[in-house]
């Protein structure tokens, strides 16, 4: 089968014809095997431990356009993978989070997105011979992901709750 790149993330995935997500842009072989990677969290509870993540880093390598919408999305996105990686918060607290975030994302600004996305794509996922390797890839590819945009790190953290944050019982707290 011919190959060839994503022109937002660089992995290399089927050269086919197909849908794409409505905001986040891909190729139409990204978002396919994203979908496979997807269906392979949604089956297996052992895998589904991982899935925020996969959406996290799938989202914020695929920016999409200077819309509400993408500014939203990819600001959301780098917020939990924050939380996930600075704040150390299990899935449940991250999400908590970053629903409250989004309270205020009308005030979220178009990040410049970096020049590469990282060295790991949904394609390395998709390859995952086992249980193991999966969530082993997908937080390389979340770190990997959330490293690329470390110019914006700094306001991005600005956009976390008006909560602390306490790694040590992983809740979050008012106040």
């Amino acid at each position: 089968m011919k190959m060839c790149k994503c022109f937002s993330c660089g992995g290399e995935y089927p050269d086919i014809q197909g849908p794409i997500h409505r905001y986040m842009k891909s190729s139409p072989g990204c978002w396919a095997v994203y979908g496979e990677v997807l269906a392979r969290e949604y089956s297996n509870p052992d895998y589904f431990q991982v899935h925020r993540l996969t959406v996290d880093a799938y989202a914020v390598q695929h920016p999409g356009s200077i819309d509400r919408q993408s500014i939203h999305s990819v600001g959301l996105h780098l917020i939990r993978l924050c939380l996930f990686l600075e704040h150390n918060l299990t899935p449940e607290n991250a999400n908590d989070a970053m629903l409250e975030a989004g309270k205020e994302k009308h005030n979220f600004i178009w990040l410049k997105p970096p020049g590469t996305f990282g060295n790991i794509t949904a394609a390395d996922v998709a390859k995952a011979r086992d249980v193991s390797e999966h969530k082993k890839i997908v937080r390389a590819w979340a770190q990997n992901a959330w490293d690329a945009w470390s110019v914006h790190h700094n306001t991005i953290r600005s956009w976390l709750p008006a909560q602390q944050i306490t790694p040590a019982d992983n809740k979050i707290r008012c106040g």
